[in-house]
C-alpha cells in the first residue's frame, strides 16, 4: 500500500528557496504516533498530513520532535498541492479543519495564496532570564503571543546577523522565538518589518519562513506603522516573503509556493 508524498518549496517563487514542507495526502485518519513517525522520516521543519472530509479537508501538522497547534507554511504547501494534483478545482477554496478551528485558502490568479488564520496579538510581557545571552543582542521590547515569545530589536541587519545559543533558547518556556525589526536590511527594499524564528524546543532550529508566526508579526506592525497591508521578509539564510493583511481578528497571509518533489511513502 502506498500514499501520495510531496515536497514543497512554500512561501517561494522558485526551488531550494522559501521553506520545504512535506505533504502526505491520506486515505484515511491515521494516529499520532504514525504521523510522528513519518515526519521524522521526512526531517523537515513541518510535514502536513490531509485528509478528504466531505467536501473539506483534515489538516494535521508536525515538527520532527511534536505536533503544533498551527503552521502556516505547511498549510500553504497543502493547497498547492491540492490544487495541482487535480483534487481541488482551480477557483474553488481549500477548507481545512485544524487545531487552530477552520481555516482558508483561496489561489489568486497571479499564483499566489492567501491563507485565512486567525490573529495572534503579542502582549508586553517581561523579557524571561538570560535572553539577551542566549540571542547575543539586547531586546528593544519583548511580548508573547499564544505561541511564542516576540522579541523586537533595534534594526534589521541586527536581526540578519544574529547567532543565537540554540541550546539555551531551548530552555525558554515557549513554542519558539520571534525575532523581529522595522523596515530591511541593505540592499532589500519594498519591505515593512523583518523577522526570523527559532524553534529548538519544537525540534526546528530555525525556520526558514514562518507563516504562523506572522499572525502575531502582522497585529504587531500593523499597529506601530497604522497600516493593516504591509509586507514582510523572513532573514533565514534561505529567506522568503510574505504578504500580510489584518482583517479585525484575523491575518490574511499570501505566498508562493513551488513544488520539487513527488513520490509515495512505501509500507504505510
Amino acid at each position: 500500500m502506498t500514499l501520495e508524498l510531496w515536497q514543497v518549496d512554500a512561501f517561494a517563487d522558485r526551488p531550494f528557496t522559501g521553506n520545504p514542507a512535506a505533504v502526505c495526502l491520506l486515505d484515511q485518519t491515521r494516529d499520532g504516533t504514525w504521523c510522528q513517525s513519518v515526519a521524522m522520516e521526512m526531517n523537515l521543519s513541518e510535514t502536513a498530513f490531509v485528509e478528504p472530509r466531505g467536501g473539506d479537508y483534515g489538516l494535521r501538522w508536525f515538527t520532527p520532535a511534536v505536533e503544533v497547534d498551527l503552521c502556516g507554511h505547511a498549510t500553504l504547501a497543502t493547497a498547492h498541492v491540492l490544487w495541482e494534483s487535480g483534487r481541488l478545482l482551480p477557483g474553488t477554496q481549500a477548507r481545512f479543519h485544524t487545531r487552530s478551528g477552520l481555516l482558508t485558502a483561496d489561489r489568486q490568479d497571479d499564483g499566489w495564496i492567501v491563507l485565512d488564520f486567525p490573529a495572534t496579538p503579542p502582549e508586553a510581557a517581561a523579557a524571561p532570564e538570560g535572553l539577551a545571552q542566549a540571542l547575543g543582542a539586547t531586546p528593544r521590547w519583548t511580548g508573547r503571543s499564544r505561541f511564542d515569545l516576540v522579541v523586537e530589536l533595534a534594526d534589521p541587519d541586527t536581526v540578519q546577523s544574529l547567532t543565537p545559543d540554540i541550546a539555551r533558547l531551548a530552555t525558554l518556556p515557549c513554542r519558539g522565538i520571534i525575532v523581529t525589526a522595522q523596515g530591511a536590511p541593505a540592499g532589500v527594499t519594498g519591505v515593512d518589518f523583518v523577522s526570523r524564528f527559532f524553534g529548538p524546543a519544537s525540534g526546528v532550529p530555525e525556520d526558514p519562513v514562518t507563516g504562523s508566526a506572522h499572525c502575531a508579526l502582522g497585529p504587531l506592525w500593523a499597529a506601530r506603522l497604522g497600516r493593516n497591508d504591509l509586507v514582510a521578509r523572513q532573514l533565514s539564510p534561505r529567506g522568503g516573503e510574505v504578504r500580510v493583511s489584518v482583517v479585525s481578528d484575523r491575518v490574511r497571509l499570501a505566498g508562493q509556493a513551488v513544488t520539487v518533489l513527488r513520490g509515495q511513502l512505501l509500507n504505510t
